[in-house]
């Protein structure tokens, strides 16, 4: 290159970030959108027929015989149910916040559907039970659809060509994943989409920075916050989208305290609070309003009863756990449950062996286990005051137990009070032993004390009640709880579930319940039932949130078609959702091969033009105009910073993670390969416009596709549309394929096909 080429393009380099100063993620001035919009009609007639015919395209893809299969597929089990509790009214757990689930309730309802199919099982027959499934399926299938126009629009507005969009577009629709998730009874469609709708509002309130607090830059506001709070509301990892806008915001606000920008702080105060107020205030008003529509429909009983604390269930229609609760009282006999695992506390004459298999010694004390049959008298127990008290003293009723007194339990199948002392217990020597000893040895007594912790228990005066009241036993002489973990103990101790002291007292699987008082029940004629209770919404929430939280976090059980997130881009694994023996048909979970790896491959290619760009920016070598630059390094930056925040965090989770949880990235690496394809085959034309305030040339690009992007894009868009037609009979399950047809489309070994023999 000549001095005087150099010359050139570092004046061309300076005028264009002088005059471009203010141009940041779509490289548009005010002038530039007035140009575009009094650009060309042919344009955006041409633009408007391509965007119909793609959105035809993802209708037709995804609404391609529907109705197949007749019968439940994979997590229709319970996204179907779901929506069918919410008919019912009956109250629920799920770990995704409730838009999506409330939106397929939505629907049945319209179609007349009154929740009576709970989608047991995979294969239920729909037409049997005389489900409306494909209403709820094209609801889907709606969400689905609507994404390709929103992906496309998009990148319109980042001033990209009508060919690289329909690039990415064609990318989109052709994507087996994408087509099975939009056609079946799962949530991934709306996630994606509100998503997708989330970048483009962004994009359009970014172009008008310099129409700050008009009513165009407020409504596209606005409708960021909204579509962020709709994402978050479908599932968890909506979070993702939330840091994508929250720290291109923080970068926008950084650039506006620039003093060169002429702002002064109250102006900067001003657009912080304008953000602040659109996407933190209303996105939280909307997350909440969701959680507050799901607890006013779910006033019922149900099978999420159990993950919730006792007062909550006291708020639910026919919760027996509250309606049937009775009073303890001293000298009651009683059962006790423990609420994780369902055991009752047990205890029988056996006892533990002088050596454990490691050489520990025991106490030789009675065994107190966990025992799951209900019916075993071996499970009785008689609660006793801690202190003097007799039941002569009593002329009509004992008193009743309360939070914070301290107790004894006498175990009366074998006369002998419960205890725990500082000796290890059998498989865990870092927790203590509980046995039991005579009733009439009093030299141990300190250690037989227990204080009664109720939870949710706000005072002294809380009473301990049957089924409804979850406690916990604190031993008095040690500090730690009773306590059970689910593991079952040797032979010696006929493989009952061993029983400890938990040194951390505040760990909620401490819970206990008393299911029982022997002897009484509620036929007595002096037993009232308790009235269906009220708590505050955001009591309500914030334990749904942290139940939410927790469950989630231990989603660790292994399954089949689980994989790890590195072999998510290479299309190693897939899932099974569907199969039919009678004709050998089944639905794979599995990507179009090109479209991914394709697309993982334009990702890497992406961000080494990047580096290759700033490394030469370093030497003083303009390899790219400036103005490109500017729309290469935000627009694509934009995207590849999204697609980085929707898969690296699945590193970090211990959870069981499945490929399903990359569509979302996917969509983003697509975008990615249309910002690409612009950089590599599209050309622009300079349209010199004239500043009014300063009399300025900008150059502005209208970009023009030759032969050789015409060609690329058929190339690309063939290859993607012809493994999708080829993969189809995977994707759509109703072509039962024989056996070398499956061994044809098994590319990997790893592609774990049913029929394949």
């Amino acid at each position: 290159m000549t001095s005087t080429g150099e010359s050139s393009l570092r004046r061309r380099a300076v005028e264009g970030e002088k005059s471009l100063k203010t141009n940041d993620l779509a490289s548009q001035t005010a002038e530039e959108s007035k140009f575009k919009q009094t650009g060309s009609s042919s344009t955006k007639r041409n633009s408007c027929i391509v965007l119909a015919v793609l959105t035809v395209l993802a209708f037709a893809t995804r609404f391609y015989k529907i109705h197949e299969p007749n019968e439940v597929v994979f997590d229709e089990v319970h996204f179907g149910k779901f929506g069918s509790y919410y008919l019912r009214r009956e109250y629920f757990f799920d770990v995704h916040p409730p838009l999506a689930k409330l939106l397929i309730a939505a629907m049945g309802w319209f179609v007349g559907f009154d929740g009576h199919f709970l989608f047991e099982e995979i294969g239920n027959s729909y037409q049997t039970e005389n489900v409306p499934y494909i209403p709820l399926r094209s609801l889907l299938a709606v969400f689905g659809s609507l994404l390709v126009p929103v992906v496309y629009e998009t990148l319109r507005e980042c001033g990209f060509s009508i060919v690289a969009c329909t690039v990415c577009a064609c990318l989109v629709i052709f994507d087996n994943t994408l087509v099975t998730q939009s056609r079946l009874i799962l949530l991934d469609s709306i996630l994606i989409l509100f998503m997708a709708l989330a970048i483009y509002s962004y994009v359009r309130f970014y172009k008008l920075r310099n129409r700050s607090f008009s009513g165009e830059w407020w409504f596209w506001l606005l409708a960021t916050g909204v579509n962020i709070a709709l994402t978050t509301s479908v599932k968890m990892v909506g979070l993702f989208v939330v840091g994508l806008i929250g720290i291109c915001v923080l970068m926008d606000l950084w650039r506006l305290l620039d003093v060169r920008r002429g702002l002064t702080l109250g102006q900067v105060g001003k657009h912080f609070m304008a953000r602040a107020l659109s996407l933190i205030v209303v996105p939280v008003i909307i997350y909440l309003s969701f959680f507050y529509i799901h607890f006013a429909i779910l006033t019922k009983s149900g099978t999420g009863d159990a993950f919730m604390s006792n007062s909550f269930q006291a708020t639910l229609e026919g919760n027996d756990m509250h309606a049937n609760s009775m009073d303890v009282r001293y000298f009651d006999n009683i059962t006790l449950l423990h609420k994780g695992t369902k055991v009752y506390l047990h205890s029988h004459p056996l006892r533990y062996p002088l050596r454990y298999d490691d050489g520990r010694i025991s106490s030789q004390g009675q065994q107190v286990t966990g025992y799951p049959h209900k019916e075993d008298p071996n499970n009785h127990w008689t609660i006793r005051p801690g202190r003097e008290l007799f039941e002569e003293d009593y002329e009509d009723e004992m008193p009743k137990v309360k939070n914070g007194d301290i107790i004894q339990l006498v175990h009366i199948g074998t006369g002998s009070i419960l205890l725990t002392h500082d000796v290890a217990s059998p498989l865990m020597p870092t927790n203590t032993e509980f046995t039991t000893i005579p009733i009439d040895d009093t030299s141990r007594f300190n250690e037989t004390l227990f204080r009664i912790s109720i939870e949710d228990g706000v005072s002294d005066d809380a009473t301990l009640k049957t089924k409804s009241s979850g406690v916990k036993f604190i031993h008095l002489d040690t500090g730690v709880a009773l306590w059970t973990h689910g593991e079952a103990l040797p032979d010696w101790a006929s493989g009952q579930q061993e029983v400890n002291g938990n040194k951390n007292p505040k760990d909620n699987t401490n819970i206990w319940t008393i299911d029982e008082i022997i002897g009484k029940d509620t036929t007595d004629e002096t037993f009232v039932p308790r009235p269906v209770q009220h708590l505050n919404f955001f009591v309500k929430f914030w334990e749904l949130q942290k139940k939410m939280i927790a469950q989630n976090s231990q989603l660790v059980a292994t399954h089949p078609f689980q994989s790890q997130p590195i072999s998510w881009p290479f299309v190693i694994r897939g899932i099974s959702f569907w199969t039919r023996g009678s004709d050998r048909s089944q639905i794979y979970f599995l990507p179009n091969p090109f479209g991914w790896v394709f697309g993982y491959l334009a990702l890497t290619a992406f961000i080494g033009v990047l580096f290759a760009d700033q490394l030469a920016l370093r030497r003083n070598f303009h390899l790219i105009d400036p103005i490109l630059r500017k729309r290469l390094h935000n627009v694509g930056g934009y995207l590849l910073l999204g697609w980085a925040l929707h898969y690296f965090p699945f590193f970090l989770m211990g959870r069981s993670l499945f490929l399903h949880h990359y569509l979302p990235a996917i969509v983003l690496n697509y975008m990615v390969v249309g910002v690409l394809f612009q950089f590599i085959f599209i050309k622009g034309i300079e349209y010199p416009i004239s500043l009014p305030a300063k009399g300025d040339l900008v150059p502005v690009y209208r970009p023009r596709a030759g032969w050789v992007a015409y060609l690329a894009a058929l190339l690309i868009i063939g290859a993607q549309v012809g493994l999708f037609v080829f993969f189809a009979p995977l994707t759509y399950g109703h072509v039962g394929l024989d056996v070398d047809q499956v061994l044809a489309r098994k590319w990997l070994d790893s592609w774990d096909f049913h029929f394949a023999k």
